[in-house]
């Protein structure tokens, strides 16, 4: 039996964003890891997440994305996604940044994954050292090109970064153009945590701005599902390029068109990627032998306890 359970704002949950690991291979500076601010060693295993799965599926959720850390740090994200397939019908995509992702690209298309989100915030090998706190510009642009040869869409991430990339909007869309992926302009997420509001503050640039550019040339703008946000289609240099502008900050609209659940990468079923007071622990009941009621019960719970952050 299905059930289709919508939260107290009238808001249905139609897919579910799985942290698999906290682990990760850059030290980007501005990392909000997925909204966890602590650490653990309690990883779930691919025979978990699938049980976990089972019970989103009884709620008629049908999509899923894994995220990190780096998804791809884990030797059994290929059994992951595998698993994942079985059940998410309507879409198994990942969040990656890229840097191992060719290696893996051909396994993970043949696993069941569907789409491909890639982190890509410069195109300038110094910036891009200066943000990851490493040197895999190349190796992360050489996964972009085989990614498209075997997903739709490709998504690019470009967080925007006052001071640091601002002045490579630009170069972003012509590259997107050049290699077929759609270009997603991110804006930075500050958190909520006074202690390091200051940091973020000097490198949050709203992307209004590129957003009302983009509605003076695009030749058509559409609207993504997810959080309603716009979609820019135009010809640039004579090729075609997408442009989706993700405003997360300050945005009630982006709130009340959430469709979102999130998963922890300790098992925590987590209603808003801005709170942690109101997490529900599934994993732990789990792994002490709850039944599928159980657990579809603390799925419920976490689903009432979604409520848009920004109102």
């Amino acid at each position: 039996m299905r059930y289709i359970v919508k939260d107290r704002y009238g808001r249905p949950v139609n897919s579910i964003r799985i942290s698999v690991t906290e682990r990760c291979n850059l030290r980007c500076f501005y990392c909000h890891r997925e909204g966890e601010n602590y650490s653990h060693n309690s990883e779930m295993t691919p025979k978990e997440m699938e049980r976990i799965l089972k019970i989103a599926r009884m709620l008629d959720i049908r999509k899923v994305k894994f995220t990190g850390g780096e998804p791809l740090m884990r030797d059994d994200i290929v059994e992951i996604v595998r698993r994942a397939s079985r059940l998410m019908d309507k879409d198994v995509s990942m969040t990656t940044n890229g840097t191992m992702l060719k290696k893996y690209a051909s396994l993970l298309k043949n696993a069941g994954l569907m789409r491909v989100n890639i982190s890509l915030d410069t195109l300038d090998r110094e910036k891009y050292r200066k943000i990851t706190g490493l040197n895999y510009l190349q190796d992360v642009i050489d996964s972009i090109y085989e990614a498209v040869k075997l997903f739709y869409p490709v998504k690019l991430n470009f967080v925007l970064l006052k001071g640091i990339n601002d002045d490579e909007i630009e170069k972003m869309i012509k590259f997107s153009a050049d290699t077929g992926a759609i270009l997603q302009v991110i804006e930075l997420e500050v958190p909520v945590e006074k202690e390091n509001l200051s940091f973020f503050q000097k490198y949050h640039l709203s992307p209004k701005f590129i957003e009302e550019h983009l509605e003076k040339i695009a030749e058509e703008i559409r609207y993504n599902e997810l959080h309603h946000r716009k979609k820019f289609i135009f010809n640039f240099s004579g090729k075609r390029a997408e442009v989706e502008i993700v405003r997360p900050m300050h945005n009630s609209e982006f709130c009340m068109n959430c469709t979102r659940i999130r998963l922890t990468s300790d098992g925590k079923l987590k209603p808003c990627l801005f709170r942690n007071d109101n997490l529900v622990d599934i994993l732990t009941p789990l792994r002490e032998g709850a039944n599928d009621d159980e657990l579809l019960s603390l799925f419920k719970e976490a689903i009432m306890r979604r409520e848009p952050y920004w109102k």
